[in-house]
This record gives structure tokens, sequence and C-alpha cells, in this order.
């Protein structure tokens, strides 16, 4: 493994990973992304993806990191803070190679647990929403018609690395609607009207949580393709929770039941 050490805020490779944090078609592009911090590296490592670059900045970090890589780099501090994301990391990021799954690719148990968010916008939620589906033991996650890329810096911080641990795969809805029913796969859309409570309904079978955008819900073809509509109970003022927090009351009711 090679080192080097960078000093220029110009250095070509400054340039390289400003860009890949920012774009998502540059991501696109090279078939990498940009993963920040030392936990979020591990967890990266150890689900078998090949972390081809890691720049560290000593006066953050102290030591190398011990993440296996093909080139190392050290960074000045003023660099550091220049490719960073977002402040607060720890002073060690990497750029990794893209695994894409399919549906097809999906292995899945007897009686699965799936999540699927309908047109998911805002990185951080689908971040946390995959780290509540990897706490609670969901078999997989899949994104339908979403309006970001799985691989965001602020998705793959948020999650604290579980889009690394839980099979992610994004498709149209209508290519996961007819996945699900092919494998017998109970589809429970989250919404108000037309539904009755979600600890009434059985999730020790085989099952889908669907949850849509806090805006708008989720679209016709869900709800005309739900084998039941749940909804959870709205005592106050507000008529929704943020999507993430309502995933993870759904997901720990299916652990519940089935425990």
């Amino acid at each position: 493994m090679q080192e080097n050490v960078i000093t220029s805020l110009t250095n070509s490779r400054v340039k390289r990973l400003v860009l890949l944090q920012q774009k998502s078609a540059e991501r696109l592009r090279e078939g990498v992304f940009v993963v920040e911090g030392v936990r979020e590296l591990e967890r990266c490592s150890d689900a078998g993806l090949e972390i081809t670059e890691v720049y560290y900045c000593p006066a953050i970090y102290p030591q190398v990191p011990a993440v296996e890589c093909g080139a190392l780099y050290e960074v000045t501090q003023p660099v550091y803070e220049k490719i960073a994301y977002r402040g607060g990391t720890e002073g060690v990021m990497g750029i990794v190679k893209t695994r894409h799954l399919s549906l097809d690719d999906l292995q899945l148990g007897e009686a699965p647990l799936v999540v699927v968010l309908e047109s998911v916008e805002k990185p951080g939620n689908l971040g946390a929403v995959l780290r509540s589906a990897d706490a609670a033991g969901v078999d997989a996650v899949i994104v339908c018609d979403p309006l970001t890329d799985l691989y965001n810096p602020n998705l793959v911080r948020s999650s604290t690395g579980a889009i690394f641990s839980v099979p992610c795969v994004a498709c149209t809805s209508e290519e996961c609607i007819a996945f699900l029913k092919q494998r017998g796969i109970a589809i429970l859309t989250a919404q108000l009207q037309d539904s009755e409570l979600y600890y009434d309904t059985d999730m020790k079978r085989a099952t889908a949580i669907v949850m849509g955008t806090e805006a708008t819900g989720l679209t016709n073809v869900w709800r005309e393709a739900a084998d039941a509509h749940i909804r959870i109970p709205m005592l106050g003022i507000v008529d929704s929770l943020n999507v993430s927090v309502s995933a993870a009351i759904l997901m720990y009711e299916a652990v519940k039941q089935r425990q």
C-alpha cells in the first residue's frame, strides 16, 4: 500500500473528492462513492466492498487508519477541511467502489421482513431508516422511484454504515410490487385513510412495510396493491411523523410480534 502526502488545495485528487461528494452524476459515472468516518469505513470493509483510496489527517486522526485499501494519502488539516462533506467527521475518508444490488440478488428467508420506501427524497431520512432496519434485523430495504442516490454522503453518514449491512435495492414501484406478489409477501401500506391500527395487523408472516413521503404519502399504485392498510394513531394536532420515525415504530412492531 503506497502512502503519499497531499498539502495543496488545488491537488487533482482534492478536486476529485469534492466533486464526488457533491455530484451524484459523477459518482455514477465513476462507479464509486465517498465514505467519511472510521466506523463507516470499517463497516464498509466488513461488508466486502473494495476501498480503493483512504485519506486521513494526522492533526485530527493521529494514527494510520487500520483499513485495507489500494492507496493511502496523508492530508493536511486545510486540505481535509476542504474535502470533508460536513464538519465533525473523524479526519478519515475513503473512496469505495459501488456495489449495485437488484431484486434478484436479494436472499430472503421463509417469512422475511422488508421495508419499502416510495420516492424518498431526503438522504438523511433514508439513512435513518437503514439504521433502524439494521437494528430490527430487517431482511432488505427497497427504494422505489428514488429521488436520491443510495450513496449520497449524507445517507452513508446518517445510516452509520448500515447501508453496507442491510441489502438495499433501488427499482420502480411496479417492479417491486411484482416481486413482492410473486413471493407471497404481504404488502402493508402506511396510510391514514381506510386503515387499521398497525398493532392489530399480523406481521409474523412474510411482510413488506411500505412508506411514502411525509408530504404526499403513497401513490395509488401502492394503495391498490396493498393487502392491508395500516396507520399509527395520531393523538395530537399533527397528522404525520417523520418517515424514519414511522418506519422504526412499524419495524419494531414486527419484531415484537415475531418474538
